[in-house]
């Protein structure tokens, strides 16, 4: 740098600014104000001086969007703030229930404001900006580990590079979809069939195929775009108050918001924003297959919080899809991995919503009964959701004189267990529990998961190859294993082997809820689990209580209560556990409590920070034992906050509200005063 002249300098800062600004006039706002002529010139001036004088070489510079010829490798990333998908709604009704959860558990009486936004048919992608610059961008994977995607997406024009304007904090995360308008996608088939290449099927797979290209040159050449969606940043205190605002913000930084987007107040106004939408569907430049409502204010969002996989504040009303006939040819009973006998309709293939289908669900008995489905039939086919090939009606004008009905079996297809039907229940299910074969891989997973037995070292593909290989068919059978058959394995050495049988060793006495819990009981989660060892103390008190008496545990209904019931009934399920305690597993036995007797019943308790002693799970599973719910936010409902090192803006909202905090030694002497050692 120091051997360019100044003028040098100023004229590439000049051209880079220019260029930039056009970039955002042509590809953000769609309002060009320079003919592609004139861009074409500043842009060629641009790179010439930058090849005359190497030392000007800038990552932010527009010249770099044209990729590079280096093969891309796709590092995994792992999210700050996960990356969860959104509940589903496709119908009226599921909407108004939805707007019902939302206000029942704000505790308001009032309509809520949400934001209405396109749903586009793209890839979801999380952009990071250090001080304004664009350092990582990565795609959502399974919503908290993506892959590292920055080279592709630094090639697509709607991206800013650098932040625009001032006042954004050092470090933000915006996301968005990448998606390939219409007109593009046209294009690119045009031109890759006169080249003689595989054309893509629909615009989302030709974007998806081009963001995952290893040479980010190619990627440069595809017609993609970015909508961005949503905005978080580490500093908390530069969010604006609504969702809305934050999107106004972002568009100030320089990025594409989607200009269909509405504010509506109630459901009511959010159903309206819906038919005008779709409408509006198949003249809109890019394709949309739903529309997202997601509450507007902030501190409503982070009160509502989040299910496993997705936000209780937002939700997917999705457009009704594209349907096409075709002929059932028979029907398969299949068996998953929790048991569940589904109806498969084997069909006629046709070409429907972008794929060909030759297979769709029939759901269960009760739903080929309410079409009245045979086999023969001539069908009308929907991808629901545009994923999942669903018959949805039958044309019995066209139906044939030899058509079969359909039945269901009465074994188990796998394994021969009989099939029960929980009344009540629409699903039919194997009773073989942790015996049936189609449910052995994901029974033994879960058994050996971190909050069951936490069989360290026992992880998915292990699983598979003991499987596979016959040396375990049963959970009882991991406790016959031996180190030599282990170490045998390919990939498991010799300490690799020492561990997992020492951690086998260690789940051999677990407290009763872990193994309740590791048994896979359809609907025994964690938290009820937990509740039934402290109202029963013991397995067997469990296994012989009845139905009604089941139901007297807090949470545990009738349908719990009949899963419950059932798995203990099953002879299969009763060999097992006979099998795991001549292996040697003992399960201890609790102290009946009642929850009122509990001395923190009641009450919330908030984690933050890290602890020396103890993990985060240890610690919440101590408290849960005293009668509290562990929560993952801070509210004025809080009745007290665990800091330990580190501890961030949890802590400073509850030292904000005056809420009780303790520290980590105050904590353990909170576990000893009521008998709860470390």
């Amino acid at each position: 740098m120091t051997n360019v002249p100044q003028d040098i300098r100023q004229r590439v800062e000049t051209l880079r600014s220019t260029l930039e600004d056009h970039n955002h006039f042509y590809y953000v706002l769609d309002d060009p104000r320079i003919p592609d002529a004139e861009y074409d010139r500043m842009f060629r001036e641009l790179q010439k001086l930058e090849a005359d004088y190497p030392g000007l070489a800038s990552e932010q510079s527009p010249t770099r969007r044209v990729g590079s010829s280096a093969d891309t490798s796709f590092h995994s990333v792992t999210h700050r703030l996960p990356m969860l998908s959104l509940d589903n709604a496709f119908s009226e009704d599921e909407l108004r229930d939805f707007d019902r959860r939302v206000r029942e558990r704000l505790g308001v009486d009032a309509s809520v404001e949400y934001v209405c936004e396109p749903k586009l048919d793209g890839l979801a992608v999380s952009l990071h900006y250090e001080h304004g610059l664009l350092t990582r961008a990565a795609t959502r994977g399974d919503g908290y580990t993506g892959e590292d995607i920055t080279a592709n997406i630094r090639t697509i024009p709607s991206v800013p590079l650098k932040l625009r304007g001032s006042g954004y904090p050092d470090l933000v995360e915006v996301r968005g979809e990448v998606y390939m308008p219409r007109a593009g996608f046209e294009k690119l088939n045009a031109r890759l069939a006169e080249q003689g290449e595989k054309t893509f099927v629909n615009p989302r797979n030709a974007a998806a195929g081009s963001l995952r290209q290893k040479k980010s040159t190619v990627t440069a050449k595809r017609p993609l775009e970015l909508c961005a969606y949503s905005m978080a940043v580490t500093d908390e205190s530069v969010l604006p108050e609504t969702h809305w605002d934050s999107l106004q913000q972002v568009r100030e930084w320089g990025f594409r918001i989607n200009p269909e987007m509405r504010k509506a107040e109630g459901v009511e106004s959010c159903l309206e924003a819906y038919s005008a939408l779709m409408l509006k569907r198949d003249s809109l430049p890019y394709e949309i297959d739903g529309i997202v409502f997601k509450v507007n204010r902030l501190d409503f969002q982070q009160a509502l919080g989040f299910v496993s996989r997705a936000p209780r504040w937002a939700i997917a009303h999705k457009f009704p899809a594209q349907e096409e006939l075709t002929v059932i040819e028979g029907v398969e009973f299949q068996v998953g991995r929790t048991g569940a006998v589904t109806p498969v309709a084997r069909l006629k293939p046709v070409f429907v919503g972008g794929v060909t289908v030759s297979n769709a669900t029939l759901h269960n008995m009760d739903e080929i009964r309410r079409l009245d489905a045979h086999i023969g039939d001539t069908v009308f086919i929907r991808r629901a959701g545009d994923v999942i090939p669903q018959v949805v009606k039958v044309v019995p004008d066209k139906r044939p004189d030899n058509a079969a009905t359909v039945e269901m079996p009465e074994h188990c297809p796998v394994c021969g267990s009989d099939i029960v039907q929980i009344e009540g229940e629409a699903v039919a299910r194997c009773s073989g529990g942790l015996y049936c074969p189609a449910q052995r891989k994901e029974a033994i997973r879960h058994y050996a998961s971190r909050k069951a037995m936490d069989i360290e070292g026992l992880g998915d593909r292990l699983i598979e190859v003991l499987v596979d290989e016959g040396m375990v068919n049963t959970v009882a059978d991991l406790y016959r294993l031996t180190k030599f058959q282990i170490a045998s394995l390919e990939r498991m050495g010799d300490k690799s082997a020492t561990n997992l049988i020492a951690a086998i060793d260690r789940s051999r006495e677990p407290a009763l809820w872990r193994f309740l819990y590791a048994l896979g009981i359809r609907e025994v989660g964690e938290a009820t689990a937990k509740a039934l060892a402290s109202y029963f103390g013991t397995l067997e008190a469990i296994s012989g209580a009845d139905e009604d008496t089941l139901q007297a545990v807090p949470d545990v209904g009738p349908i719990v209560a009949g899963h419950i019931r059932s798995f203990f009934d099953q002879p299969h399920n009763q060999e097992t556990l006979s099998e795991l305690k001549a292996a040697g597993v003992s399960w201890q036995e609790e102290e009946v409590r009642s929850i009122e007797e509990a001395p923190l019943n009641g009450q919330t308790w908030v984690l933050t920070g890290t602890l020396a002693t103890l993990t985060r799970d240890q610690a919440k599973e101590k408290l849960e034992q005293l009668g509290a719910k562990v929560a993952g936010s801070v509210s004025r409902k809080t009745a007290c906050v665990v800091a330990g090192e580190s501890a961030g803006s949890k802590l400073a909202k509850a030292e904000q509200l005056g809420l009780n905090v303790l520290d980590e030694q105050g904590l353990l002497d909170l576990f000893q005063e009521h008998g709860l050692q470390n």
